[in-house]
């Protein structure tokens, strides 16, 4: 059964890291669409364009413009403020996480970490939401 592209919740990445952005891509294409970002600047400016995915997938430590960054920009906007983020991140310091969080992420989830488990939380942070 194909799946057709418009009917399908749309998720963007924001990883610098080429391996995990093939990994991230190739794992949840099969049920989301999905475009890749190699910083934060092109992610917003994706945004600022008029595109609005569903969900944010982004790394914490992009180059230039980092994961705090985005968080805090996009709950400052009242047109982006509802998107839901997920920061995934090399670093498991319980303050980045908080501080992730206190922003207004929407998940934290530490790298490595098992593609399934991300695809569970995409699923339910999108349930939430109603998408």
């Amino acid at each position: 059964m194909s799946l057709n592209t418009a009917n399908r919740a749309k998720v963007i990445i924001i990883e610098d890291d080429k391996y995990m952005q093939l990994i991230l891509t190739e794992y949840l294409n099969k049920l989301y669409e999905i475009e890749t970002f190699n910083s934060v600047l092109d992610g917003l400016t994706y945004l600022q364009n008029g595109n609005i995915p569903d969900l944010i997938v982004s790394d914490l430590n992009t180059p230039g413009v980092n994961g705090f960054e985005l968080i805090s920009q996009l709950k400052a906007s009242t047109f982006f403020n509802q998107i839901p983020i997920i920061i995934i991140s090399g670093d498991d310091s319980s303050e980045k996480r908080i501080k992730c969080l206190n922003l207004g992420a929407d998940d934290y989830i530490v790298k490595p970490f098992n593609p399934a488990e991300l695809e569970a939380r995409v699923r339910v942070i999108l349930k939430r939401v109603g998408k």
